[in-house]
């Protein structure tokens, strides 16, 4: 089998990233095209990645979903741009690996669900990188063995060392937020039936208006409960950590040890700069794992309806940080929409 030609839609750090990844690290994979509204920084990055084969730069992002020579797409565009690209690769016929957010709003997200059953066929997965991270992976192993019993509760950090201008009380919802309400409902096995987000008094690290650090309540269908704190201008490194506690023990990951147990009556098992660096080997694994579904005719991971539940979830967190009271999520029956 010919290896998989993959354009990427959008190259600022993330689709650099990826791009850089499926150039020196994929195997079974070849970068054949990017766009960019930078051209510039396109032809830059096109030209430092070129080797037997040049990489094209397609001004137009549709253009390049539409190309002959493209097999399948990254979508690393800005999140408001998403919905169109993705009913382009669903028109197209073109497996797409999603960075979150699947689109801005529930409402579209629910939409692309719909075009994609229709078609029959899965093609989407959405970028939610945890997963593929093998202490996330352990943990989710170590909770569906049932060797401490049935997961209760969920507590999550989440910090990042700063973010620049323009960075929005609600984008901490939408944008990094997103993450934990992906893991708490793939820990959980269970939808997030309610929501509520707290805002203490903000660091004097942000500007006048925005909501920084953020904590939130997920209480799950299931009756288990999650929560998160959400820290973006934190000051001193990128942090993920997460405890799960059950009936007979508890699991900690991201101590830069891989799990940490505490069970039985023991226990057991450096601050990274940004996710690029905590998380590189989980994007390596879901790179190479979506390419070698694509090569199947699949996809391997998180579905569009993963997307669409976490917009949904984050848009009821936005309601939730305006008013500090619960918002119970509006979700579709998964049932009806896919049959």
């Amino acid at each position: 089998m010919s290896d998989l030609r993959i354009g990427i839609v959008g190259v600022g750090a993330m689709g650099a990233d990826h791009a850089e990844r499926i150039v020196r690290h994929i195997s079974g994979a070849r970068l054949v095209a990017v766009s960019d509204p930078d051209t510039a920084r396109a032809e830059e990055l096109a030209a430092r990645l070129s080797g037997a084969d040049a990489v094209k730069v397609i001004g137009d992002p549709l253009a390049l979903i539409g190309a002959r020579e493209v097999d399948a797409v990254i979508l690393a565009s800005p999140g408001f741009a998403h919905a169109e690209q993705l009913f382009a690769c669903l028109e197209h016929g073109k497996p797409v690996l999603c960075e979150k957010p699947l689109t801005m709003d529930a409402a579209s997200s629910l939409q692309v669900v719909e075009a994609e059953h229709k078609l029959g066929r899965q093609l989407i997965q959405v970028g939610f990188m945890r997963r593929f991270d093998p202490e996330y992976a352990a943990l989710k192993q170590l909770l569906d063995s049932g060797e401490l019993g049935r997961p209760l509760l969920l507590h999550n950090v989440h910090r990042n060392k700063s973010n620049g201008p323009g960075f929005r009380s609600e984008m901490i919802v939408r944008d990094s937020m997103v993450h934990e309400v992906d893991v708490a409902r793939w820990l959980f096995d269970s939808e997030i039936a309610r929501i509520t987000v707290h805002a203490p008094k903000p660091t004097s690290s942000v500007p006048e208006g925005v909501l920084d650090p953020q904590f939130a309540v997920f209480e799950m269908a299931n009756g288990a409960m999650a929560d998160v704190e959400v820290f973006v201008n934190f000051q001193v490194g990128y942090e993920v950590r997460c405890e799960a506690v059950a009936e007979r023990g508890s699991a900690t990951i991201g101590l830069g040890s891989g799990v940490v147990t505490r069970a039985a009556g023991q226990w057991g098992g450096a601050m990274p700069g940004d996710f690029r660096i905590r998380f590189d080997r989980a994007y390596d694994i879901e790179v190479q794992r979506w390419v070698d579904a694509v090569g199947r005719g699949e996809i391997d991971g998180p579905s569009a309806w993963d997307g669409y539940a976490a917009a949904a979830v984050c848009e009821a967190g936005v309601a939730s940080l305006g008013t500090g009271q619960p918002v119970t999520v509006d979700l579709a029956d998964r049932q009806a929409v896919l049959g």
